[in-house]
C-alpha cells in the first residue's frame, strides 16, 4: 500500500506521524478500495513509477495511520 502523501523516505512518513499529522493510505490498482481501517498494514514507497526505496509496517485506527515501524 502507499501513503495518500507521496514520502520519499520512511524517516519523513515517521516524523509526519510523530508530528499527529492524519496520514492516511490506499491500494493502488484492482484491489483498492477494500483498505483495512484498523490493525497492521505494509507500506511501500516512493510512488510508483519511482523505485521503491523503503518499506514500513504500520499500524492504522480509523483509517488514520497511529505508527510505524
Amino acid at each position: 500500500m502507499y501513503t495518500d502523501k507521496d514520502f520519499k523516505t520512511k524517516k519523513a512518513l515517521k516524523e509526519a506521524v510523530a508530528k499527529k499529522e492524519q496520514v492516511t493510505f490506499h491500494q493502488p490498482g484492482p484491489f483498492g478500495g477494500s483498505e483495512p481501517r484498523n490493525g497492521k498494514i505494509a507500506l511501500e514507497g516512493p510512488h510508483y513509477p519511482a523505485a521503491h526505496t523503503w518499506y514500513a509496517t504500520a499500524e492504522v485506527k480509523e483509517g488514520i495511520i497511529i505508527s510505524v515501524k
